[in-house]
């Protein structure tokens, strides 16, 4: 497995790939000046050969970054996924390539996340709940049952998100509000 990302973010992403057991074999970051990230030394892209086909997740906690590194890396590589081993992933949902749900995440039935998805540290996705690619349920947000969270969009940190609220794409709602409306495509909300 290989790590795209040698900053805060990439630090949980190892964490969770860690505690599954799975063996790291490189953390790749763009800035050359970032030697370390825990105990693995960092290598620029252009100076590290990954073989095709190498397993990798993009641990970059930008929605936007993250979703231009996955186009520029295209199909030279296959995207993993991994949920934390403290996390709780229900059987009966399912979430894409490239996301990586994080230690004391729950994620309840029938929920659909997408692909380069960030449901971090302790969020809670009730169920039914529709998640768009590269979004970012940030540390203690809530999603109650049936929520739709559109393509690119944040939420941030201890923010609840009502039952049924739809949230646009490309949205950001601010840390610790409460959603009692939808949310349209771009808007950014705080508060309640």
């Amino acid at each position: 497995m290989y790590i795209m990302g040698a900053s805060g973010h990439a630090k949980a992403v190892i964490a969770a790939v860690e505690s599954k057991g799975i063996e790291i074999n490189g953390v790749l970051d763009d800035n050359p000046e970032i030697k370390e990230c825990l105990k693995y030394p960092v290598s620029t892209p252009e100076n590290f050969d990954i073989a095709p086909k190498s397993q990798m997740l993009v641990a970059i906690g930008d929605n936007k970054i993250r979703e231009k590194v996955v186009l520029k890396l295209g199909k030279k590589v296959f995207y993993s996924k991994v949920a934390h081993s403290f996390s709780w992933v229900s059987e009966y949902s399912n979430f894409g390539e490239g996301t990586v749900i994080m230690a004391g995440a729950i994620v309840q039935p029938h929920t659909e996340i997408g692909k380069h998805v960030i449901v971090n540290t302790a969020a809670v996705v009730d169920h039914d709940c529709l998640i768009g690619d590269f979004s970012h349920i940030a540390p203690h947000a809530t999603l109650c049952g049936g929520v739709i969270v559109g393509i690119g969009s944040l939420i941030g940190a201890g923010c609840t998100v009502l039952p049924g609220i739809k949230i646009g794409e490309n949205c950001v709602v601010g840390a610790g509000a409460t959603v009692l409306r939808d949310v349209l495509d771009g808007e950014i909300v705080y508060g309640s």
